[in-house]
This record gives structure tokens, C-alpha cells and sequence, in this order.
């Protein structure tokens, strides 16, 4: 098969390359998927700086989420997921994505919602996972809340903006510039600040009341995390996923207690199969209807052919992007 390897850890776009790789076969509670797209996100560019190694076990290829068809599997493997060969599926793997072949833990592969296309389905399990574990399964936002998404142009951004307002919450974003504060109020956020020119403290405060909101999910950590304590309200949440601002933080204490603010944090890609699994079999019972209704829509910013893949990262490294960065084979 072909795939793209990094063909260096701690190198820039260009150490991707194509190569020809021997074609993968599915293990025990694996299928086997012709991967006709697959989806560019944050952690494959760590990994090809050498920052985010896979876990034990999983294929040394980026990529942690593709779209094709089912081409092999056991019957009871293809049963346990109520698919079958030749099914269009969406698979949330560790590793292994820029190819054209990928195997993947059966009960992380879910049928492609209705209409969508193949480019579409791979923008959708990465994020979609990851918003519906951190904002809904742990931070518990739910109907008439605020949620404060940090970085709200990104895959996950745009995600949480469409998950969010399809269950009845309202959402504050930040963005780096006024164009992308445009669009991701067209995309259905409540308000944008353009967190260069404006204070995101200042303006939730302005736009709540003084309330605070009720939810943050937060890609940025650093400094970023006592001022999200100060946008909180009581019994809130904040929900970190990321450290792009750096691992340290320094917050008032005692505004936590008084508020009674919990702080999450989790990574998606070490966690067991089963657990996942869970997930999925959520995702595919509560939001995928949304997705076919057209209620939720994955948000594609561009399309590159596989072997332009170093294009791709160099895009995403930008963060000039609103949406999802996709290959497509």
C-alpha cells in the first residue's frame, strides 16, 4: 500500500513522505478499512516533531482518523459492530491513518452518517469524539448552559460550536483575528472575541452579566488557565485537552473553592479500546441523527491529495485554517 511516513522525528512539513508500505492485516477485534480519506489534527503534527509518540502497540504512521470501506474482519468482529464488508465507516484510530490501508478496533468504527461524503466522514471522529468526552461526558454541558470554547476556528473549535448549539447551549468563542471571529459566528457561536485585540476575561464578563459562563473547553492551558477561572461561574467547569501555552499555570486559589470550579483534564488517544468504544456507541445514538437530520455538519477547510501532505501540516501549523484540514487518496 501507500502510505506517508515521517521519515524523521523533529523535522518540519517536508520529512513526510510517500512510501510503499506491506498492506496491514486486522487482529483479533480489528477491521480493515480502504481508507479513502483521512483527517489532519494537532496531535499528528506533535508526533511528527517528535513531541507525541504512539502508544505501545499502535502503527508508527500519523494519522488518527480515516473514512473508507470495510474490507476485512471476523464475522464476529464485523457483528460486534453491526457492520459487514463493503459497509462505509469512520474510524477513531491510534496511528496509522495516512495510508491506504488502515486497521481499526471494531467498536471505534461507525457507519458514515447519510449523506455524507467520504472527505467529510474523516473530519468527523478525532473531534467529535473529543468534544463529546470532554464538553458533554465530563464537563457535562447541557441545555440553556454557556460554554466558552478557546480557539473556536480550529477542528475542534468548529465541532463544539455545532455540538453545543444542537443541544440548546450558548457559546462564546475566541479567535485569532476578526475574520475568524466572523466565521465562527456565522457558524453558529453567540458571540466571537478576537482574543489579540480584545480581553476574553472583560468581554465573557460583558457578555454573561458578570455571571461567568458555565463551561471552558480550553486548547491553551499556559497562562490562559487562571483567567478562565475568572470567566467561570459558580459550580463551573473547565476542560482542558491541550497545553499549546505551555504546561505551568498559576491561578487564585481561593477563587475555586468560593466558585466551586472543577478542572478536567484528559487525552483521548492512550485510552482502552473499551473505552472508546463507549463513546462511540454514544456518538452514534445521540449526535450522528443530528448529522443526518443537518443539524451538525463537519466544517472542511481544505482537501489535499495524500502524497501533498507536508502541505497539509504546513497549513495547520499557520493556523490560518477554520475547520478541518483532510487527505484524500
Amino acid at each position: 500500500m501507500n502510505a506517508i511516513e515521517i521519515a524523521g522525528p523533529g523535522g518540519g512539513p517536508e520529512v513526510l513522505r510517500l512510501v510503499q508500505r506491506p498492506d496491514p492485516a486486522p487482529a483479533k477485534g480489528e477491521l480493515l478499512i480502504a481508507v479513502k480519506a483521512a483527517g489532519i489534527n494537532r496531535p499528528d503534527v506533535l508526533q511528527r516533531k517528535g513531541a507525541y509518540p504512539p502508544p505501545p502497540g499502535a502503527s508508527d504512521l500519523p494519522g488518527l482518523e480515516v473514512a473508507g470501506t470495510v474490507t476485512a474482519g471476523s464475522d464476529d468482529d464485523l457483528a460486534a459492530a453491526g457492520l459487514k464488508i463493503g459497509d462505509r465507516v469512520c474510524a477513531l484510530v491510534a496511528g496509522g491513518g495516512y495510508a491506504e490501508l488502515c486497521t481499526a478496533p471494531a467498536g471505534q468504527c461507525l457507519p458514515i452518517p447519510a449523506g455524507l461524503s467520504d472527505v467529510e466522514a474523516a473530519a468527523l471522529p478525532e473531534t467529535f469524539f473529543t468534544v463529546w468526552q470532554n464538553v458533554f461526558h465530563i464537563a457535562r454541558l447541557k441545555a440553556g448552559e454557556t460554554l466558552l470554547v478557546q480557539g473556536g476556528s480550529s477542528g475542534i473549535g468548529t465541532t463544539a460550536i455545532a455540538l453545543a448549539k444542537a443541544i440548546g447551549a450558548s457559546v462564546i468563542v475566541t479567535a485569532g483575528s476578526d475574520d475568524k471571529v466572523a466565521a465562527c459566528v456565522q457558524l453558529g457561536a453567540d458571540h466571537g472575541i478576537n482574543y489579540r485585540t480584545q480581553d476574553f476575561v472583560a468581554e465573557v464578563q460583558r457578555i454573561t452579566g458578570g455571571k461567568g459562563v458555565d463551561v471552558v473547553l480550553d486548547m491553551v492551558a499556559g497562562d490562559y488557565v487562571g483567567r478562565e477561572i475568572e470567566c467561570l461561574a459558580t459550580d463551573g467547569r473547565l476542560a482542558l485537552i491541550a497545553v499549546q501555552g505551555g504546561t505551568k499555570s498559576s491561578f487564585d486559589a481561593g477563587l475555586v473553592l468560593r466558585k466551586r470550579i472543577a478542572i478536567v483534564g484528559s487525552t483521548l488517544r492512550p485510552r482502552s479500546v473499551a473505552y472508546k468504544t463507549v463513546l462511540a456507541q454514544e456518538l452514534r445514538a445521540t449526535v450522528w441523527p443530528l448529522i443526518e437530520a443537518g443539524r451538525v455538519k463537519p466544517v472542511i477547510h481544505k482537501v489535499f491529495p495524500a502524497a501533498q501532505a507536508a502541505d497539509a501540516h504546513a497549513l495547520m501549523e499557520s493556523s490560518s485554517h477554520v475547520g478541518k484540514i483532510v487527505l484524500s487518496w
